[in-house]
Protein backbone atom coordinates (compact mmCIF):
# COMPACT_ATOMS: atom_id res chain seq x y z
CA UNK A 1 0.00 0.00 0.00
CA UNK A 2 1.12 3.36 -0.95
CA UNK A 3 2.21 5.30 2.09
CA UNK A 4 0.42 8.59 2.04
CA UNK A 5 1.51 12.02 1.51
CA UNK A 6 0.59 15.13 2.96
CA UNK A 7 2.23 19.30 2.29
CA UNK A 8 2.56 20.96 5.59
CA UNK A 9 3.23 24.84 5.35
CA UNK A 10 5.73 24.93 8.43
CA UNK A 11 9.65 24.15 9.27
CA UNK A 12 10.20 20.53 9.54
CA UNK A 13 13.95 19.93 9.64
CA UNK A 14 14.93 19.18 12.82
CA UNK A 15 11.82 18.69 14.65
CA UNK A 16 11.15 15.21 16.32
CA UNK A 17 7.26 15.41 16.83
CA UNK A 18 4.22 17.71 15.12
CA UNK A 19 0.51 18.53 15.11
CA UNK A 20 -0.45 18.11 11.67
CA UNK A 21 -2.24 21.17 9.95
CA UNK A 22 -6.05 21.05 10.16
CA UNK A 23 -6.05 20.44 6.33
CA UNK A 24 -3.85 17.35 6.22
CA UNK A 25 -5.56 16.24 9.94
CA UNK A 26 -9.10 16.32 7.62
CA UNK A 27 -7.44 14.12 4.86
CA UNK A 28 -5.23 11.80 7.39
CA UNK A 29 -7.33 11.21 9.96
CA UNK A 30 -11.07 11.82 8.92
CA UNK A 31 -10.94 10.57 5.14
CA UNK A 32 -8.11 8.30 5.24
CA UNK A 33 -8.85 7.01 8.90
CA UNK A 34 -4.73 6.55 9.73
CA UNK A 35 -4.32 5.50 13.38
CA UNK A 36 -1.65 5.18 15.99
CA UNK A 37 1.60 3.58 14.61
CA UNK A 38 0.24 4.14 10.71
CA UNK A 39 3.11 5.72 8.65
CA UNK A 40 2.60 8.65 6.19
CA UNK A 41 4.87 11.25 4.84
CA UNK A 42 4.92 14.52 4.86
CA UNK A 43 6.80 17.28 3.26
CA UNK A 44 6.96 21.64 2.98
CA UNK A 45 8.45 22.63 -0.19
CA UNK A 46 12.08 22.36 1.18
CA UNK A 47 13.11 19.58 -1.37
CA UNK A 48 13.09 17.34 1.75
CA UNK A 49 11.04 14.12 2.05
CA UNK A 50 9.96 13.52 5.92
CA UNK A 51 8.74 10.20 7.19
CA UNK A 52 6.99 9.57 10.03
CA UNK A 53 4.32 7.78 11.98
CA UNK A 54 0.77 8.51 13.58
CA UNK A 55 1.92 8.65 17.29
CA UNK A 56 -1.81 9.73 19.05
CA UNK A 57 -4.88 10.81 16.93
CA UNK A 58 -8.19 11.53 18.26
CA UNK A 59 -11.58 13.09 16.85
CA UNK A 60 -9.83 16.68 16.37
CA UNK A 61 -6.08 16.33 16.31
CA UNK A 62 -3.13 13.72 15.17
CA UNK A 63 0.65 14.01 16.25
CA UNK A 64 2.97 12.66 14.41
CA UNK A 65 6.59 11.49 14.90
CA UNK A 66 9.33 12.17 12.59
CA UNK A 67 11.11 8.49 12.16
CA UNK A 68 13.70 9.71 9.15
CA UNK A 69 14.61 12.96 6.52
CA UNK A 70 15.59 12.35 3.13
CA UNK A 71 16.32 14.41 0.39
CA UNK A 72 14.37 12.98 -2.91
CA UNK A 73 14.98 15.37 -6.07
CA UNK A 74 11.80 14.47 -8.79
CA UNK A 75 12.06 18.04 -10.10
CA UNK A 76 13.23 18.70 -13.55
CA UNK A 77 15.92 20.82 -14.68
CA UNK A 78 14.17 22.15 -17.38
CA UNK A 79 11.97 25.30 -15.78
CA UNK A 80 8.68 25.54 -17.67
CA UNK A 81 6.78 28.58 -17.25
CA UNK A 82 3.01 28.32 -18.32
CA UNK A 83 0.89 31.74 -19.33
CA UNK A 84 -2.73 30.41 -19.36
CA UNK A 85 -5.57 32.06 -20.30
CA UNK A 86 -8.28 31.77 -17.75
CA UNK A 87 -10.90 29.74 -18.46
CA UNK A 88 -14.40 28.51 -16.17
CA UNK A 89 -14.49 26.40 -13.39
CA UNK A 90 -13.12 22.88 -13.90
CA UNK A 91 -11.41 23.48 -16.75
CA UNK A 92 -8.97 25.87 -14.85
CA UNK A 93 -8.83 23.50 -12.24
CA UNK A 94 -7.76 20.31 -14.58
CA UNK A 95 -4.82 23.02 -16.15
CA UNK A 96 -3.42 23.68 -12.81
CA UNK A 97 -3.33 19.98 -11.39
CA UNK A 98 -1.69 18.22 -14.79
CA UNK A 99 0.80 21.11 -15.27
CA UNK A 100 1.90 20.46 -11.55
CA UNK A 101 1.92 16.82 -12.20
CA UNK A 102 4.53 17.86 -15.26
CA UNK A 103 7.02 19.35 -13.27
CA UNK A 104 5.53 23.11 -14.23
CA UNK A 105 7.07 25.68 -11.68
CA UNK A 106 5.20 28.93 -12.62
CA UNK A 107 1.66 29.13 -13.70
CA UNK A 108 0.65 32.66 -14.35
CA UNK A 109 -3.80 33.10 -15.09
CA UNK A 110 -3.92 35.60 -17.70
CA UNK A 111 -6.59 37.62 -19.08
CA UNK A 112 -6.75 38.12 -22.24
CA UNK A 113 -9.12 39.27 -25.38
CA UNK A 114 -11.58 36.60 -25.85
CA UNK A 115 -11.50 35.51 -21.78
CA UNK A 116 -14.68 35.38 -20.63
CA UNK A 117 -13.88 34.93 -17.26
CA UNK A 118 -14.40 38.28 -14.94
CA UNK A 119 -12.57 38.37 -11.34
CA UNK A 120 -13.40 41.27 -8.84
CA UNK A 121 -10.28 41.57 -6.27
CA UNK A 122 -12.13 39.77 -3.51
CA UNK A 123 -12.99 36.88 -6.35
CA UNK A 124 -9.51 36.92 -7.87
CA UNK A 125 -7.55 36.14 -4.29
CA UNK A 126 -9.66 33.70 -3.83
CA UNK A 127 -9.31 32.05 -6.88
CA UNK A 128 -5.58 32.09 -6.79
CA UNK A 129 -5.78 30.35 -3.14
CA UNK A 130 -7.94 28.05 -4.42
CA UNK A 131 -5.64 27.04 -7.39
CA UNK A 132 -3.00 27.02 -5.06
CA UNK A 133 -4.61 24.33 -3.04
CA UNK A 134 -5.10 22.35 -6.38
CA UNK A 135 -1.46 22.07 -6.88
CA UNK A 136 -0.64 21.52 -3.41
CA UNK A 137 -2.71 18.03 -3.63
CA UNK A 138 -1.06 17.57 -7.39
CA UNK A 139 2.07 17.54 -5.61
CA UNK A 140 1.40 14.94 -3.20
CA UNK A 141 -0.29 12.58 -5.98
CA UNK A 142 3.18 13.40 -7.78
CA UNK A 143 5.83 12.70 -5.54
CA UNK A 144 6.62 16.64 -5.69
CA UNK A 145 8.45 18.46 -3.21
CA UNK A 146 8.68 21.51 -4.46
CA UNK A 147 5.53 23.25 -5.07
CA UNK A 148 4.94 25.89 -8.06
CA UNK A 149 3.76 29.21 -7.85
CA UNK A 150 0.43 30.28 -8.55
CA UNK A 151 0.82 33.49 -10.08
CA UNK A 152 -1.42 36.26 -9.39
CA UNK A 153 -3.68 36.71 -12.50
CA UNK A 154 -2.92 39.54 -15.20
CA UNK A 155 -3.15 40.91 -18.17
CA UNK A 156 -1.44 39.62 -21.18
CA UNK A 157 0.58 42.20 -21.54
CA UNK A 158 2.02 42.55 -18.24
CA UNK A 159 2.94 38.90 -18.60
CA UNK A 160 4.67 39.57 -21.96
CA UNK A 161 7.04 42.36 -20.99
CA UNK A 162 7.81 40.60 -17.91
CA UNK A 163 8.75 36.84 -19.30
CA UNK A 164 12.46 35.96 -18.82
CA UNK A 165 12.41 32.55 -20.16
CA UNK A 166 15.61 31.48 -22.29
CA UNK A 167 12.88 29.67 -24.66
CA UNK A 168 9.76 31.21 -25.46
CA UNK A 169 6.82 29.77 -27.64
CA UNK A 170 3.12 30.77 -28.24
CA UNK A 171 0.47 27.98 -28.93
CA UNK A 172 -0.72 28.64 -32.50
CA UNK A 173 -2.05 26.08 -34.76
CA UNK A 174 -1.35 28.20 -37.73
CA UNK A 175 2.85 27.23 -37.04
CA UNK A 176 5.21 24.57 -38.43
CA UNK A 177 8.18 26.01 -35.66
CA UNK A 178 10.84 22.36 -34.97
CA UNK A 179 11.92 22.23 -32.01
CA UNK A 180 13.99 19.59 -32.41
CA UNK A 181 16.02 21.84 -34.48
CA UNK A 182 16.51 24.16 -31.50
CA UNK A 183 19.63 23.96 -28.59
CA UNK A 184 17.79 22.13 -24.82
CA UNK A 185 17.12 25.64 -23.09
CA UNK A 186 16.92 25.51 -19.37
CA UNK A 187 14.01 27.29 -19.23
CA UNK A 188 10.46 27.96 -21.57
CA UNK A 189 7.84 29.86 -21.25
CA UNK A 190 4.23 28.88 -23.01
CA UNK A 191 1.65 30.88 -23.62
CA UNK A 192 -1.73 29.61 -24.66
CA UNK A 193 -5.00 30.98 -25.01
CA UNK A 194 -8.75 30.45 -23.73
CA UNK A 195 -11.03 28.62 -25.47
CA UNK A 196 -11.59 30.29 -28.37
CA UNK A 197 -7.70 30.79 -28.89
CA UNK A 198 -5.53 34.12 -28.95
CA UNK A 199 -6.69 36.32 -31.18
CA UNK A 200 -4.36 37.16 -34.53
CA UNK A 201 -3.05 40.74 -32.71
CA UNK A 202 -2.11 38.77 -29.36
CA UNK A 203 -0.38 36.37 -31.53
CA UNK A 204 1.24 39.01 -32.92
CA UNK A 205 2.03 40.76 -29.95
CA UNK A 206 3.31 37.97 -28.31
CA UNK A 207 5.92 37.49 -31.01
CA UNK A 208 7.08 41.13 -30.71
CA UNK A 209 8.40 39.73 -27.38
CA UNK A 210 10.25 36.64 -28.84
CA UNK A 211 7.65 34.32 -28.87
CA UNK A 212 7.49 32.04 -31.54
CA UNK A 213 4.13 30.54 -32.69
CA UNK A 214 4.35 26.74 -32.15
CA UNK A 215 1.80 24.12 -33.39
CA UNK A 216 1.70 20.43 -31.96
CA UNK A 217 0.37 18.86 -34.62
CA UNK A 218 -2.62 19.45 -36.94
CA UNK A 219 -4.93 18.87 -34.44
CA UNK A 220 -6.84 21.82 -32.21
CA UNK A 221 -6.39 21.60 -28.39
CA UNK A 222 -8.63 22.29 -25.49
CA UNK A 223 -7.15 25.20 -23.82
CA UNK A 224 -7.34 22.60 -20.87
CA UNK A 225 -5.27 19.74 -22.55
CA UNK A 226 -2.78 22.62 -24.40
CA UNK A 227 -0.30 22.47 -21.14
CA UNK A 228 -0.13 18.77 -20.63
CA UNK A 229 0.52 17.79 -23.95
CA UNK A 230 3.21 20.70 -24.22
CA UNK A 231 4.53 19.87 -21.00
CA UNK A 232 5.32 16.54 -22.25
CA UNK A 233 6.48 17.34 -25.41
CA UNK A 234 8.82 19.39 -23.81
CA UNK A 235 9.57 17.60 -20.74
CA UNK A 236 10.62 14.57 -23.30
CA UNK A 237 12.84 16.83 -25.38
CA UNK A 238 14.98 18.75 -23.04
CA UNK A 239 13.21 17.68 -19.65
CA UNK A 240 13.16 14.22 -17.66
CA UNK A 241 10.96 12.55 -19.37
CA UNK A 242 13.38 11.16 -21.72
Amino acid sequence: MRVPRFYEAQPLAGLAELTLSDSSFQHAGKALRLREGDRLSLFNGDGYEYDALVSTADKRSMQVSITATRRANTESALNIEIGQALSRGERMDYAVQKATEMGCQTLTPLFTERCEVKLTAERQDKRQRHWQQVAISACEQSLRNRLPEIATPQSLQTWLETCQAEVKLVLHHHSATALTTMQPPTSVALLIGPEGGLTEAEVAQAMEQGFQPLAFGPRVMRTETAPVAACAVLQYLWGDLG
